[in-house]
């Protein structure tokens, strides 16, 4: 499937139910839909504007979903689940990431190299929501969980080997992440994606763990040189979970058919489509990368891959405790997780 038969297609798609639909009564229904990163940012531009458009067509003018990007309706990129569980806004997209520790038990696919790509882990992530994740988003109504294509390394200095990540300030955006980077010597720097540039042009990092397809729209390309990926079958660090939540209330409000609607256009019903589009944008956000002259794409070599991926193994048994302490059984969860993503790995 290309873009333009996945979630861009919506958008062709919408046109044509729009050229039919009802016209807008007084009784609409608008939804505000929140979230952190800018309009020209390939989430919105690719996946959930043409997602939205196609909801609104087939609503037929009962019910209008409009997207507020770069945080328009206040608060900050780490506000948005409390945006949407108190009903401030009716919908959100962010990372349960950036409020570290609130979901733990979802932080399973964003340990170090569990992950493999974004429409493995995505589907594997809808088998696990249905089995272990209920509880934890019990205060949403769940339109997607999802991950994104993974997370490279992106330095002002060339990274080739295990041992030239100690000491490096990187900006990550997950816990198990930063347990990770700590665990190996590096100095971990949690932080929400619109704060990079800020962050990298001030030498408040020296590194960025994020993946191709969201640099374009902080233009990275223009603040690092080096794009470093692992040689083998998981060349990248991680992947974060990504969460379209919807207020519960405002769920709850809407009439049958549109419930409906809103459950047609979640969960398994578009996960595949998801993932797939994250794949896909990531090569051109990669070309744009490459469009500058000095910028490099290294890739460090299979032994000292190796030494990295090893590495993982503490910020797994430390997510185990974690688990464990709350009366779960982390291994047999972390077990399941990987095994669903392999399943699920072409």
């Amino acid at each position: 499937m290309s873009l333009k038969t996945g979630f861009l297609g919506f958008a062709a798609a919408a046109a044509m139910a729009s050229a039919v639909a009802s016209p807008v009564n007084a009784q609409q229904i608008d939804l505000k839909f929140h979230t952190m990163v800018p309009p020209v940012a390939n989430p919105i531009k690719t996946m959930w504007q043409p997602w939205a458009d196609k909801v609104n067509a087939e609503a037929k003018g009962k019910m209008k979903i409009t997207i507020y990007p770069a945080m328009q309706l206040g608060g900050t990129a780490r506000d948005v689940v409390s945006q949407v569980k108190d009903s401030v806004v009716d919908m959100g997209w962010t990372l349960p990431g950036y409020t570290p520790g609130r979901f733990p038990v979802s932080e399973v696919f964003e340990l170090p190299f569990v992950h493999t790509n974004a429409v493995a882990t995505t589907l594997a992530l809808q088998d696990f929501q249905a089995k272990y994740l209920k509880d934890e988003f019990k205060d949403y109504q769940v339109i997607l969980l999802h991950s994104h294509a993974g997370s490279l390394i992106m330095s002002r200095k060339p990274i080739t080997k295990f041992d030239d990540m100690k000491g490096l300030k990187i900006r990550t955006a997950t816990r198990t992440m930063s347990w990770y980077l700590d665990s190996i010597g590096a100095v971990p720097i949690d932080q929400p994606v619109p704060e990079v540039v800020q962050m990298i042009s001030k030498g408040t990092v020296d590194a960025l763990a994020l993946p191709y397809e969201i640099a374009p729209a902080y233009k990275t390309q223009e603040l690092v040189q080096y794009f470093t990926t692992l040689e083998g079958n998981q060349p990248r660090l991680n992947t974060s979970v990504f969460s379209m939540l919807m207020s519960k209330a405002s769920y709850a409000k809407l009439p049958t058919d549109m419930k409906r609607l809103i459950d047609a256009n979640s969960g398994k019903n578009i996960a595949e489509k998801a993932g797939k589009n994250w794949e896909d944008i990531e090569a051109p956000s990669k070309a744009i990368m490459a469009s500058v002259k000095d910028n490099k794409f290294p890739v460090i070599p299979a032994a000292e891959a190796a030494k990295f991926k090893a590495a993982g193994k503490v910020a797994k048994d430390r997510w185990v405790g974690e688990m464990n302490k709350m009366g779960l059984k982390g291994a047999e969860m972390l077990k399941e997780a990987e095994a669903l993503v392999l399943k699920y790995t072409k």
